[in-house]
């Protein structure tokens, strides 16, 4: 395995390389979306270890729709089957289904800990904000210590995330073990982080976008619900709203792997 430096130019690449993929089935990988998604919710709802649970699940999430995205790109030109994108998901999460649970379990008692040092600044208000869904009030979320909690838990993330931006991709397609997949994750993270800052602005960028073409629709279905339209147009924009931004983070992960593939190659 070799690691390649990219330059930053290539940020904006994988974006659209994922949006191309994406676009290639859509229905494909928005259904897997749902489908991961719907997995790690139902875990969520688990007494006492549900929500721990559902961290360990993220990992198979994100290797699964990496490998939506590279069956997209076996034969250049040629659409896919949607079939074919959403059985190679599958069958990349079933072969590699332990290494990626011990990777989970590695993730949520990291992340857990990113909660815990947080907890010491505001006596844990905003890890029972994120963890445990209590509710958020103005008052609470303009206290100093809320605030001061919140960008060191924002702090601690972003290296977390890092280490595991690639690890789930390089135990798949490259058999590194879990422990060793972290470490050349955050490694390979950091000698290309140019490309990927250029890749998380314009993923920004594209949400901003989006996000406003959504909130217009929306708005016009309201003030018509208001106009004496019903409940019915208020209803089908808070859909719109939710069902936007889903599609849009399926949208987001079909790009990662694109993201890998080029900053690793057979030695």
């Amino acid at each position: 395995m070799k690691l390649n430096i990219v330059p930053a130019r290539n940020g904006t690449l994988w974006v659209r390389l994922g949006l191309q993929a994406f676009f290639k089935q859509p229905l494909a990988f928005i259904s897997l979306f749902f489908f991961f998604m719907a997995m790690v919710s139902i875990a969520s709802q688990l007494p006492l270890i549900g929500g721990t649970l559902a961290l360990v699940l993220l990992p198979t999430m994100t290797l699964g729709l990496m490998a939506a995205s590279a069956s997209t790109t076996v034969t250049p030109g040629v659409k896919p089957p949607a079939g074919s994108v959403f059985m190679a998901a599958l069958r990349a999460v079933r072969q590699d289904l332990q290494p990626l649970l011990v990777l989970g379990a590695i993730y949520a008692g990291c992340f857990l800990l990113v909660m815990g040092i947080s907890a010491l600044a505001d006596g844990g208000q905003f890890a029972g904000v994120y963890l445990l869904g209590r509710p958020l009030t103005r008052e609470a979320a303009q206290q100093t210590d809320f605030q001061i909690a919140l960008w060191i838990a924002m702090a601690l993330y972003i290296p977390l995330s890092l280490a595991f931006w690639h690890a789930p991709a390089l135990m798949h397609w490259h058999r590194v073990p879990p422990v060793k997949s972290i470490f050349f994750s955050l490694v390979a993270c950091f000698r290309n982080i140019g490309a990927l800052t250029v890749f998380g602005i314009v993923w920004l960028g594209v949400f901003i976008g989006a996000g406003i073409v959504i909130s217009l629709i929306t708005g016009l279905m309201v003030a018509i619900g208001a106009m004496g339209g019903g409940d019915a147009a208020s209803a089908i924009g808070s859909v719109l709203m939710v069902g936007g931004a889903l599609v849009m983070a399926a949208m987001f992960f079909s790009s990662i792997w694109f993201s890998f593939r080029d900053s690793f190659s057979e030695d």
